[in-house]
């Protein structure tokens, strides 16, 4: 019973031996290569955890133009209503609205009626006003008139002077003329129409130019200035283009925005009074990357930014401001003139993970 015990330490101890001592003659008797360094380290490097690979674009900043884009809508350059400056009766055929008419044009003529008599009237008073002016002036240089008749005289001149203005005043004023070319807004005064004096002939608006009008943030009324460039489109789908020649300097009390005007060029009238426009000033420009929509991503304090590689492939969360949004991508400011920006696989990498990446050039 105890010789079995014997013979397994025996055993035992002669393998020990041969695997300490005798190894290399143990490994040939066997045909057994010993690994070499080289493999020793590609099983030490699959024992390591794969990197996480992303896409990578590198970006260089460009200068764009910025712009601030406003809710507004189209107005008139001029709107007027035409108005009679003395009373009479219409005798002329109506305009009708919609017409287009241009600046001295008739568009309501009052009945002359006992005017032209009154302007023949004021003339012979006139002339006799003279008349006895220069009487009075040659008796008053012989001594035989006083200043006083005289100066009666001369009273009386400039008297009949001023109602001979009136009557030939009154006369023109029975042309009510537009005072700018443009588009009837309503029918002139009908014909038979009695007008009182401020009695309305018609309206008239003038479409061009014609005016962009919106309303700007005090955050951002700095930022525009008289001259810039400016850029609509229409409700309708019209683009048109202008430069800003208005700015209000005060606000408005209940918004606190201020008033913006740009005048636009509008040959054809195309452009309505009272259109909605989504209208775009151009401000100063500025250097930002173009990047995919699908790029931005948002880090634990809901700040937006991008993922970018800095130094050894080590991942870096960088913040940036959305300039502009454009069907080729967002527009963002706030990186290096150069950045290599993670475009696929930012949602999967935490900042100071190192990646393996793929630059989308070489992609390609």
């Amino acid at each position: 019973m105890r010789i079995l015990p014997l013979m397994t330490s025996a055993l035992v101890t002669a393998a020990l031996y041969f695997a300490i001592a005798e190894r290399d003659q143990l490994l040939a008797f066997a045909q057994v290569e010993e690994p070499d360094e080289a493999e020793t380290e590609v099983v030490e490097a699959a024992d390591t955890p794969s990197l996480i690979r992303v896409v990578v674009q590198h970006s260089v900043a460009e200068a764009i133009d910025n712009a601030v884009i406003l809710r507004g809508q189209t107005e008139a350059a001029r709107q007027v209503t035409v108005r009679a400056q003395t009373a009479g009766q219409v005798v002329s055929d109506p305009l009708r609205k919609g017409a287009y008419v241009n600046e001295s044009d008739v568009l309501c003529r009052i009945d002359m009626a006992s005017r032209e008599a009154s302007l023949a009237q004021a003339e012979a008073a006139l002339s006799e006003a003279e008349l006895s002016l220069s009487a009075a002036e040659k008796l008053n240089t012989e001594g035989y008139a006083s200043e006083t008749r005289l100066r009666g005289a001369e009273a009386a001149v400039s008297a009949a002077r001023a109602a001979l203005d009136n009557a030939e005043r009154d006369i023109r004023n029975t042309e009510i003329t537009a005072p700018f070319g443009g588009l009837l807004e309503t029918d002139t005064a009908e014909l038979g129409t009695l007008l009182s004096t401020g009695g309305e002939c018609a309206t008239i608006i003038q479409l061009d130019p014609i005016k962009l009008v919106g309303f700007l943030p005090e955050t951002e009324v700095e930022q525009v200035q008289v001259g810039s460039r400016a850029s609509a489109e229409l409700a309708s789908g019209l683009t048109t283009e202008g430069r800003v020649n208005f700015i209000a300097r005060s606000a408005d009390a209940t918004t606190r925005t201020f008033r913006v005007e740009i005048e636009v060029p509008n040959a054809d009238l195309s452009i309505r009074d009272g259109q909605t426009a989504e209208i775009m000033i151009a401000t100063d420009g500025r250097e930002a990357h173009l990047v995919p929509q699908s790029a931005l991503t948002l880090n634990d304090e809901g700040i937006l930014g991008l993922r970018i590689l800095k130094g050894e492939n080590v991942v870096e969360f960088a913040p940036v401001e959305a300039v502009r949004d454009t069907i080729d991508g967002m527009w963002v400011a706030g990186l290096d003139l150069e950045a290599d920006i993670i475009v696929v696989g930012q949602e999967y990498v935490v900042e100071g993970v190192t990646v393996a990446p793929t630059f989308r050039e070489d992609a390609l």
